[in-house]
């Protein structure tokens, strides 16, 4: 080993070993794979002479450092048990793929193409959110930014919608569930990495972006959106005759409250002749699990409203006493923009007989999502957990529903909303049953 990367190897153990009590020093295999990082990003600069040109190794130490921080929390918290020698090989190869000339990259540059390909390899929701990404993602959870009003995620290739969010720019210019972000004014948005194609999109309110939609097999073609403040109304309601509509949007913070007090509504706004509620889950992106919970509880007497499996044990959660619609039946609509929490839900109600379900097959999300903060101002989004439906049946690949209805886009009207009317009307969704306790 040059002196130089000597020098820097010290440099580093000396700053893990010296980490304030606030964040704990990570573990032995995590300050390895940090040596090993700054070795490889010294070997790729071809010496200790690019690097010096820097005048400051103190950069590296403190990106290997950082690098040690993500690392270790994948080590612990990561759903599944990882190869330490895949995700430092992940890492070095995202450097090689985003920074060809290393000698143009700055080492922070380098370091951070590691963190992202270190957190890409283990799955498609995994990311490192600096202070700007981790801003963007706490406005959303609580309902209100700047935007476009889409929920996205990263696909294979290029950036996919789960779903427009309702009464949106997005919604408005047509966008739909499954479409294929190409390029964002412009710039190709293939293998970016999701939070840099989130703040891409967001922007000043008024001004617009243009975007080039893949759809399906299809040419892509351009959009122009304006960007608007979003507030996410993510619960409405209204009475169909005598049958209760609730259309939940999102669950951001306060869901599960706000669809209790619809579902009170309902029932002063009806009164007893009430049949039944359709509640409406179509191009729900998901969101919070603690609010796909309440809502769950709402319409569950009790038994088990969900499971979340992380890789060494299963938490459980149960609905409470009190089933405040008193028992009516129960229709869910769902659709291929059906994601995540909203899963949970259908889920739920669907394996307690409380509910039929109509539409089409959900989108299929069976992972939970944590927040693990690295400090004040960064975090890691780290998938922990997989989540099982009551049966203890996971919902990647999607739920079918009950009664497939396709929408027809030649026709006027909502097929899918019709037909849960219909069922409600004619008393064909029984109320429940019985519950899986398990």
């Amino acid at each position: 080993m040059s002196d130089f990367r000597s020098f820097v190897v010290a440099l580093l153990l000396i700053s893990i070993a010296g980490c304030s009590s606030v964040a704990r020093a990570p573990g032995p295999e995590a300050q390895e794979a940090a040596k090993r990082l700054s070795s490889d990003i010294v070997s790729y600069r071809n010496g200790v002479e690019a690097v010096k040109r820097r005048q400051d190794a103190s950069v590296l130490v403190r990106g290997a450092n950082l690098f040690a921080q993500v690392y270790e929390k994948v080590r612990v918290h990561y759903v599944r048990d990882i190869d330490d020698d895949a995700l430092i090989a992940a890492a070095t190869k995202e450097i090689r793929k985003r920074h060809p000339e290393p000698q143009d990259a700055e080492d922070k540059e380098l370091v951070e193409a590691a963190i992202h390909g270190m957190l890409g390899s283990l799955d498609n929701y995994s990311s490192y959110l600096d202070k700007r990404h981790l801003k963007a993602l706490r406005e959303q959870t609580r309902g209100r930014f700047g935007g476009l009003g889409i929920e996205v995620r990263k696909g294979d290739t290029y950036i996919d919608i789960v779903a427009p969010i309702d009464g949106t720019p997005a919604e408005r210019a047509g966008l739909k569930s499954g479409d294929h972000i190409v390029r964002a004014d412009g710039k190709s948005l293939k293998d970016a990495l999701l939070r840099d194609a989130v703040l891409l999109l967001r922007g000043v309110p008024g001004s617009d972006v243009t975007l080039s939609i893949q759809r399906g097999k299809k040419a892509p073609f351009d959009v122009t959106i304006t960007r608007a403040v979003i507030n996410v109304a993510s619960v409405r309601w209204r009475a169909e005759g005598d049958v209760g509509y609730l259309r939940v949007t999102s669950f951001s913070e306060r869901v599960g409250e706000e669809v209790a007090s619809a579902v009170m509504s309902l029932k002063t706004a009806i009164g007893r002749r009430m049949r039944g509620i359709v509640l409406d889950l179509r191009n729900n992106p998901g969101g919070l699990l603690d609010q796909s919970i309440e809502v769950s509880d709402v319409f569950l007497d009790e038994g088990r409203i969900v499971s979340t499996r992380e890789r060494h044990f299963e938490q459980h959660y149960s609905a409470t006493k009190g089933d405040l619609t008193g028992g009516v039946p129960i229709v869910v609509l769902i659709n291929n923009g059906s994601a995540s929490a909203a899963e949970i839900v259908a889920g739920a109600l669907r394996d307690h007989h409380r509910a039929t379900l109509i539409g089409t097959r959900s989108f299929g999300k069976g992972t939970v999502q944590t927040i693990l903060p690295l400090s004040s101002t960064d975090a890691v989004k780290l998938t922990t957990a997989i989540y099982l439906t009551p049966s203890g049946t996971s919902v990647e690949g999607g739920i079918l529903p009950d009664h497939t209805v396709k929408l027809d886009e030649e026709r006027d009207g909502d097929e899918q909303l019709e037909r849960a009317l219909q069922l409600l009307s004619a008393r064909t969704v029984s109320a429940p049953t019985g519950v899986i306790s398990r």
